[in-house]
């Protein structure tokens, strides 16, 4: 049980993306915070994870689940409100990267791009929001990227699948709130993750110009984003709606 500040005392969160980086962080702070979790992802290696978050008393369960297959989005869903009654948090994290040069892409790229970092965010909202419609609560993070403010060399069908999240979030804010369900928005700078240690390894100079742009001259870590995520999911955080929360070291981001 949590007695601190950002309690999630018998709140039922499902985290997407949730076997590494921002996901893992943001399901280990929930627990931590006295929420039970599902953390759901594609991959089935999931064990470790699920066994930290456990260790902290709660219940927790790992769910194979392809955020680009709308069936078993839903099916994740239904399941976990069969077996834990609702779900009063989610997180939509799961995310891929793409950086290449637009001219030289491939629309079948682009196709996964946006599925998983667009509509696999709004199928996994769709699949919730009755529940939490009919219960008149709920909490929704959308995680975009700063790839989604601003324009940067390489990203325009990544940064335009995150730019809709961003939309999507304000949006979706504006249907919801009549029941006080919470539509908030985080996006990420430059985080130390494996996903942008790929793109250091793919593309160093490319890297560089990135890391270039940090006011604060370090990567952020998934821990302060998590951090992010779990205020705007918090009681403390009921009058905070519709919002783009940048954490991004002071990446300055023009209005």
């Amino acid at each position: 049980m949590s007695s601190g500040l950002f309690s999630l005392d018998g709140k039922v969160a499902l985290v997407t993306g949730a076997s590494r980086g921002i996901g893992k962080e943001t399901a280990l702070a929930f627990a931590r915070a006295g929420a039970d979790v599902i953390l759901g992802d594609i991959t089935d290696d999931l064990e470790d994870i699920v066994g930290q978050a456990r260790s902290l008393g709660h219940r927790v369960k790992g769910v194979h689940v392809d955020v680009t297959d709308n069936a078993q989005v839903y099916d994740a869903v239904a399941t976990t409100q069969r077996q834990y009654g609702r779900i009063d948090i989610l997180v939509n994290n799961a995310g891929t990267h793409l950086v290449e040069r637009f001219a030289e892409g491939s629309p079948e790229a682009w196709d996964r791009c946006l599925h998983v970092n667009l509509l696999g965010h709004m199928v996994f909202c769709h699949a919730v929001i009755g529940g939490m419609i009919e219960r008149q609560y709920g909490k929704i993070v959308n995680v975009a990227s700063d790839a989604g403010r601003v324009g940067s060399l390489g990203q325009a069908v990544y940064g335009a699948a995150k730019g809709g999240i961003i939309a999507f979030t304000r949006n979706l804010a504006v249907e919801l709130a009549r029941y006080r369900i919470n539509v908030n928005c985080v996006s990420p700078g430059l985080i130390n993750t494996d996903m942008w240690n790929s793109t250091r390894r793919d593309k160093p100079k490319l890297a560089d110009a990135y890391e270039n742009t940090v006011l604060w001259k370090r990567l952020g870590e998934p821990g302060e984003v998590a951090t992010a995520i779990l205020f705007l999911v918090s009681d403390e955080a009921e009058y905070i709606t519709g919002q783009t929360l940048s954490v991004n070291g002071g990446v300055f981001i023009a209005s």
